[in-house]
């Protein structure tokens, strides 16, 4: 598994990483995000989506537990905290395999249902305005989109 860190010194240099990540990825892509509440999960998504051509305002997912949005591929941003100690199936297959992206916040909620291959981001607190992003790289893909992105 390979694993980069990388400091972001603000919000913007947080989605300036996840766009520059969104520019490269391709459908079936699973991205998963882990973090304390309001480590930057959705504002990280936000520049994901940008990078992706979406030009909709994205917002969380969490009464919803998958918002769709339309971009060079359609992005699937899913919130899991409300499925923890639950046993529905909500399709996840579909989204996983299908032709978009998908972004899982609070994916631990979800574990048995991920596929094996997926890029996982942490993302913790340094400072109020910082962030430390660990990337891990589940598969060979997950390591090339990783040498791919700058830091």
């Amino acid at each position: 598994m390979k694993v980069k860190e990388l400091a972001a010194k603000s919000l913007e240099a947080t989605q300036e990483i996840a766009e520059q990540l969104g520019e490269i990825l391709h459908a079936g892509d699973v991205i998963t995000l882990e973090g304390d509440l309001g480590a930057g999960k959705t504002s990280f998504t936000k520049g994901l989506a940008r990078g992706l051509g979406i030009t909709r305002n994205v917002s969380s997912p969490t009464f919803t537990i998958v918002k769709e949005y339309n971009g060079r591929l359609p992005l699937y941003h899913m919130d899991a905290y409300r499925l923890e100690d639950s046993e529905e199936d909500i399709g996840f297959d579909e989204y996983f395999n299908g032709n978009g992206v998908s972004v899982i916040e609070w994916a631990q909620f979800i574990e048995d249902y991920l596929p094996e291959e997926r890029l996982e981001i942490m993302m913790e607190y340094t400072g109020e305005n910082t962030r430390q992003l660990t990337f891990k790289a589940n598969g060979a893909r997950y390591s090339e989109l990783l040498n791919e992105i700058d830091g």
